[in-house]
């Protein structure tokens, strides 16, 4: 991952991890006995519910918890509410968590199957903010979008998430790059990803009218703001965001998980995501949506000892949880162990 130069003339330099050349086989997670589906809203106890504790719901089912919020989550498996809970998320921001005990068998709710028999591809709009991958929200209220820029890598290091589903879902995406054009009447899409994949990513352009930009394999090639400066030709400005120049970032997982939705009529409840162990050594899992870490561990044979660091994304921009039994979400791309013997030591008092 770090490349140092032999005269030492020059600064290390982190790479991106390439699985051109990986046979990757994901290791795909049984579903677990309690699912947690966290919802962007506070949790109220005291306002009307439009569900309620008992309730019954069915994979991929829309769950909108309160009349007067859109707010929504799908639901990753079929089974029975048993909670709601208030949890403290990243910087502050206070969601409400919808636990869900899982029934042996899925069965699946067929609203999308209906909207999409009725209204045709742009229906999909409604069902899309909770897909595998995640989708901005801004992108399906309807306002203008100038470009959509798929990453076939992330931003951070030792993901290899957005690579292995680029190299491994090529058709899902050409239908997902054809269905997202007409439910949001974009017109330019453009797909940025090392040099290593671009001949599985030729089929994607060929197939689906898609741009292929090649992104350096140094970090941080893929910032979506570098991605703008150095392949876009744009510079945006500081107290400006590439959506408010009508340009929208998205995830391959994202439109490959479109594609799917789109011709099976089913809405993906599954998550590709990297999991990197204490020895840095990776394997890609497949888990529902809700899933436990600690489930996840157990089935990797990855035992956590005290002080040791979970961290939800990669080591330069991750974030640290707490608990074990942190659910994965639709924007999970990795989890990373961080053995405490390599944690520095951090004191509050002055030298």
């Amino acid at each position: 991952m770090m490349k140092r130069s032999f005269f030492g003339l020059q600064q290390p330099r982190f790479k991106y991890d390439a699985v051109s050349n990986m046979n990757i086989e994901p290791v795909r997670i049984a579903v677990p006995e309690k699912v947690t589906l966290f919802l962007n809203r506070p949790f109220e106890g005291k306002v009307p519910r439009t569900l309620n504790v008992g309730d019954r719901v069915k994979t991929g089912q829309k769950l909108t918890l309160y009349e007067d919020s859109d707010a929504y989550v799908i639901s990753s498996v079929t089974g029975t509410i048993r909670s709601f809970d208030s949890f403290l998320g990243d910087f502050g921001q206070t969601l409400t968590a919808i636990n869900i005990e899982p029934e042996p068998t899925d069965e699946f709710d067929e609203a999308l199957s209906r909207a999409l028999d009725e209204d045709g591809v742009a229906a999909a709009r409604d069902y899309l903010l909770s897909i595998p991958g995640g989708m901005p929200p801004e992108m399906l209220k309807g306002g203008h979008i100038d470009t959509l820029v798929i990453c076939g890598i992330e931003q951070d290091l030792l993901s290899i998430t957005n690579q292995y589903v680029t190299k491994s879902k090529v058709p899902a995406m050409n239908k997902g790059v054809s269905a997202i054009k007409k439910i949001t009447g974009v017109h330019k899409v453009v797909m940025a990803l090392p040099q290593s994949l671009m001949q599985e990513a030729g089929a994607i352009g060929g197939a689906a009218g898609v741009e292929l930009r090649v992104i350096e394999d140094e970090y941080p090639s893929a910032n979506p703001r570098l991605i703008m400066r150095d392949v876009m030709g744009q510079i945006v400005p500081a107290d400006k965001r590439p959506e408010d120049l009508g340009i929208f970032f998205v995830n391959a997982e994202a439109i490959a998980a479109v594609g799917e939705a789109v011709e099976k009529k089913m809405l993906p409840v599954t998550k590709t995501l990297t999991v990197v162990k204490k020895d840095m050594t990776k394997t890609v899992v497949e888990a529902r949506i809700g899933t436990p870490f600690s489930d996840i561990f157990q089935a990797l044979d990855i035992t956590l000892f005290d002080r040791d660091r979970i961290i939800v994304g990669g080591p330069m921009s991750g974030t640290t949880v707490y608990a074990e039994d942190h659910p994965v979400g639709p924007r999970t791309l990795s989890i990373m162990i961080h053995d405490s013997s390599d944690v520095p030591l951090v004191s509050d008092y002055p030298c």
